[in-house]
This record gives structure tokens, sequence and C-alpha cells, in this order.
């Protein structure tokens, strides 16, 4: 196929991803959503592709727009149904009890620090990093007692932890999702990434500890109960995950068939409780049989709980970076990095890039490019792009929830002071990487 990269649709094109992507950086100024300019600019430009080739005679624009769309769907129906299990938890008030758990336990602010990271970091790779952050942010917030100077810490580490638990997981980033699910990295070579992501998080974590005020937060007797049912969805949802591994691994066939498998598992649990399963919960706190008042629980309503910005603007990002692979941009772009300044650097520079823009479309162009590289550097650029999104609060998804949590004490140039810690973090991970895979 002949490059469109010198035509007036690949000038018109990258000018409308330019624009688009400007306005998702300044998403929270203007108050747009990130998804409407992505999903508009994406259509469009695919559009302007379809208007030259038929003017033009030829081109296989229809047959790149149906590869697209099934990469598209994997991801967008993996993310579902991981989405809808954490809203049932949250439901459920599993997230609830770990809070009033903690709280319970009258710990102080240092150890706070360390109990919250610590728990995102394993949290990280089941949730994914976004879930993970926004969940222990919330509960860090909880515990702060309103102290800017705990807060701020506790939520750059809580980023940091989340970046660097969802990067030696398939689970635990989109961005190692789509990894994964192209067959680059198997399910057991992730675990190369376990010792680079564990030092990634306590380097900058050891650091922000000694600024960490030593006081306790006001003590809690908050007393939240799970709701029905609430230990068998938390073993479903990690049946589902184990079931997506075992249709990729072992059935050959893509997770998301695993994910829905787990979500139907969901729904007739859903079902169970909608008709008989909370009369026992109802009985312990005092409600009598009549109980038509109180709302029931509707599997349907925490689908509709779903980000669908995140799912929308993740659908127009693919829909965008794939119009400019098609054009021929993500040729020329590879050629220049992995060409000339090969692989190690050019994947470190990826990191830092992805702390500018956001590390799926990064992600993303860079399997389109589909690099000749070994094992080892699609572990690194697996491991970069997950933790290089720390560096800034808007570089990763987890960073962009948590400046919605608590806007008076966190903000971008609150995270920005400790931008070189978390630097050193992301320099000694990549120095660990180099000892631990097989070159």
């Amino acid at each position: 196929m002949h490059s469109l990269t010198v035509t007036w649709v690949g000038y018109v094109c990258l000018i409308c991803f330019c624009m688009a992507y400007t306005l998702v950086i300044f998403e929270e100024q203007i108050h747009m959503r990130k998804s409407k300019p992505v999903v508009l600019i994406g259509c469009f430009m695919w559009g302007l592709i379809g208007i030259y080739e038929a003017q033009h005679g030829g081109g296989h624009a229809h047959d790149h727009v149906k590869e697209l769309i099934a990469e598209i769907g994997e991801l967008f129906f993996f993310l579902l149904v991981a989405m809808t299990y954490i809203n049932t938890l949250d439901e459920r008030n599993v997230f609830k009890a770990l809070r009033a758990w903690l709280l319970k336990k009258g710990l102080g602010f240092r150890k706070l620090f360390w109990a919250t990271g610590f728990i995102t970091f394993l949290l990280s790779p089941l949730a994914d990093n976004l879930t993970s952050a926004l969940l222990m942010a919330t509960v860090a917030l909880a515990v702060s007692g309103g102290n800017g100077k705990f807060i701020v810490p506790a939520f750059v580490n809580i980023i940091v932890a989340a970046n660097a638990g969802g990067a030696w997981s398939p689970f635990g980033d989109i961005t190692t999702l789509m990894v994964w699910t192209s067959g680059k990295v198997q399910t057991m070579e992730f675990s190369y990434l376990v010792l680079p992501s564990i030092v990634n998080w306590l380097i900058p974590a050891f650091i922000m500890y000694f600024f960490v005020p030593d006081e306790h937060p006001e003590p809690d007797d908050d007393n939240t109960e799970l709701k029905a049912g609430a230990k068998v969805v938390i073993c479903l949802g990690i049946f589902t995950i184990a079931t997506a591994v075992s249709f990729h691994q072992f059935l050959h066939l893509p997770p998301f068939m695993g994910m829905m498998f787990g979500l139907g598992l969901l729904m007739m649990k859903g079902f169970y409780l909608k008709r008989w399963g909370e009369l026992r919960h109802l009985k312990k706190l005092g409600v009598e049989e009549d109980r038509r008042k109180r709302p029931r629980f509707d599997i349907f309503a925490r689908v509709e709980g779903v980000e669908f910005d995140t799912l929308l603007f993740f659908f127009g990002v693919l829909t965008a970076v794939g119009a400019l692979q098609y054009i021929g941009y993500l040729a020329l772009v590879s050629e220049t990095m992995y060409g000339q300044l090969g692989p190690t650097y050019s994947n470190v520079l990826v990191g830092i890039l992805s702390a500018i823009v956001d590390n799926i479309p990064v992600m993303f162009a860079v399997l389109k490019m589909d690099p000749t590289m070994g094992l080892d550097q699609w572990l690194l650029i697996t491991l970069t792009a997950g933790v290089g999104g720390s560096l800034l609060s808007i570089g990763s998804a987890a960073g962009v929830a948590v400046m919605g949590v608590e806007k008076e004490n966190y903000n971008f140039m609150s995270h920005l002071k400790w931008a070189p810690a978390i630097a050193l973090g992301y320099a000694g991970s990549i120095f660990c990487w180099y000892l631990v895979t097989p070159h």
C-alpha cells in the first residue's frame, strides 16, 4: 500500500489529531469530557481516508477498520466486565469495609502511608491501576482528617504504587492488557517485571516517608457491614480473572470470552440476590418481610455505573491512532526512533513520553509499528509505559482519577514537586530490568 503521509488527507488528519489531543490535555480547564473530541475526530479521520480512496480508487481502509474493531472490541468488553465487577463490589460495601478496618486499627499517618501504598500495589494487578488508585485515594482522604501534609505524599505514593503494581500483570493496566492480548508477552513472562516494579514504588516511597507528619488521625467509629453476597462476588471476581487467563493460555481463545463468562455468572448471582438473597441481611438490620419499598440489587444498574467516558475515549483514541498508522505516520516514527536510537533508548523515551501523552495511544502506536524486538525489550516497554506515567499527575489514568478525589491539596503542581523522587524510581526500575531479564 502506498503511503498517504504526503497527501492532503495525511496533513489534515495529523492536524485534527493534534487538535483533539489538545482538548484532551486541557480537559480539567474546559470541562469537556475527554471522550468527546477523540470519538468525533477518530471517525472523521477515517471518513477523510474513505473520501481520498474513493477519488483515487483502491485502498484497503475497509479491511483495516475491520481488524481495528476486532482489537477494540476485545479490550472494550474486557474492561466493561472488570468495571462492572468493581462497581458491584463497591455497592456491596466491600471497599467501605476495608476503609473501616484500616481506621479501626488506629494507625498513625506514617503507617497509613505504607498501608495504603502496599494495599494499592497488591490490588492493582487484579483490579487495574485506575480502580485501585481511586479506591485507595478515597480511603487515604477519609483517614486524613484534611491534613494536606499527609494527603499529598499519600496520594503520590498511591499513584506510583498503582502504576508499578499494574505493570507486572496482564490486568494491571490497559497497556499491559494490550501487550498480553497481542501475544508479545505471555502470562508467566510478566513475572520478570515484579522486582523492577517493586523498586519503582519503593524508591520514591522511602524518600516521601520522611516528609509524612508523625501524627495520628482522629479515630472513627464507622461500623460498615458487608452486604449479602459480597464474599461470593469477591470469589466470582477472582474466578473470572482465572477464567480469562485460562481461555487465553490453554484454549487459545480471546481473554474477553472468559471475562464475559464471568459476567454471566455475576448476572445469575445478581438474579438470586434480587429474588431471595437479601432476606437474611435485612432481618439482621431489623427490616420486616415487606420490603418492596427498599431498592433491590440490580446488575444493570452496576453496568450503567461503568465509566463510559473512559471506554469511549479508548475507542476514539484507538480509532484515531489506527488512522495515523494506515496513513503511514507510525512507520515513519518507528524508523526514526527504533532504527536510529535502538530499542532500549526508544523504549525508555516512550515511558517519559507517556507521562505527557496518555500511555494508551503511545502503547497502541508501538504495537502498530511492531518494531523487531526480543522479549526483554517488550518487557521494558511494558514497564516504562506503565510506570512512566507516574512522573506527572496527568500521565496515567490513575493520576487523572486521583486528581478528582481531592482538589484543594492535591493538584498538578503538588505532584510535580515529587517528580525528582519518582524519576529516581523510574531509573532504578530500568536498572533492575537490565539485571533480571534474559538478554
